[in-house]
């Protein structure tokens, strides 16, 4: 199930300071799943579930229903030698428990992988702390590290989403995507929440440009639904939102005459490195 996200997780002129520690759910997720990838220098302060509300990600298309975890993710409780990581152990095609299986390889994030057993099994070639995700059906997929910290306070690395799915079985931390690249997986694209940009599934209908919009996620690859009041004379005042190109700062031509490539970002927004020219056509102040 695909729901929208309400424009209200954005602000008017970009996204809040970035922040490591925040918690998603996100829906039942299959082994058809994929994250993005990202990179930062630096380690903003982890917020926790209970404090901040953008904790509650707008990507929430997981159930919950209550599992038997026979380790604990967060605790990494296992035996010396072996790690915690969630398997399907009903035979179906959805993690829904934890279990201790054998470190066999020493990939870290953003290595590749191997899980010979496909992945569902939990066995794979990365290290203490992560697993083979995006598994191909060739079973190579990446390594993606695991949430730290506590289910009330994850962390993960900076410009990372702690995506917390499956009844809590699922603790990945997900890298920013690239709005400019949109270097999402096939049916997702880039879309800015709030506090992060992550990769969403394609609504089945999408906004063009100039278009009224009213969710996040409810523009084409590569267009933000930011206020119209802020977008452009073409787009109707009347609309809560219109659909907007990102552009490269810092002249990157925009198209609608009475608009300019701005700075997604205000100065005190902590950057990611991989957006530092990361720009949406607006109108000017």
């Amino acid at each position: 199930m695909r729901r929208l996200i309400p424009l209200s997780t954005l602000l008017a002129c970009g996204p809040i300071t970035p922040q490591s520690g925040t918690t998603s759910t996100t829906a039942e997720t299959t082994s058809t799943a994929t994250s993005q990838s990202t990179a930062s220098d630096t380690a903003p302060t982890p917020t926790t579930a209970s404090d901040d509300p953008s904790t509650t990600d707008p990507l929430d298309f997981i159930s919950h229903f209550d599992l038997p975890q026979t380790c604990d993710v967060w605790a990494q409780d296992c035996p010396p030698s072996q790690k915690c990581v969630p398997v399907a152990s009903d035979g179906g095609s959805a993690w829904n428990d934890l279990k201790c299986v054998d470190i066999a390889g020493h990939g870290a994030p953003g290595d590749l992988c191997t899980a010979p057993a496909g992945p569902l099994a939990g066995l794979d070639d990365c290290a203490l702390g992560s697993l083979c995700w995006d598994v191909d059906p060739d079973n190579h997929g990446t390594c993606i590290g695991q949430c730290t910290g506590t289910p009330d306070a994850p962390v993960c690395p900076a410009f990372h989403h702690c995506n917390i799915g499956n009844g809590g079985v699922l603790t990945l931390c997900e890298p920013w995507c690239d709005p400019l690249a949109q270097d999402c997986p096939a049916n997702n694209f880039c879309v800015p929440l709030a506090d992060a940009f992550l990769c969403a599934p394609k609504p089945n209908v999408l906004a063009g440009l100039n278009d009224p919009c009213e969710f996040a996620n409810a523009c084409q690859s590569g267009l933000a639904c930011i206020p119209a009041a802020t977008a452009s004379s073409a787009c109707d005042p009347a609309a809560p939102g219109c659909c907007q190109p990102f552009c490269q700062l810092p002249d990157a031509p925009c198209p609608n005459p009475d608009q300019q490539c701005l700075p997604w970002y205000t100065p005190q927004q902590s950057i990611p490195p991989s957006h530092q020219n990361l720009g949406i056509c607006k109108l000017p102040p």
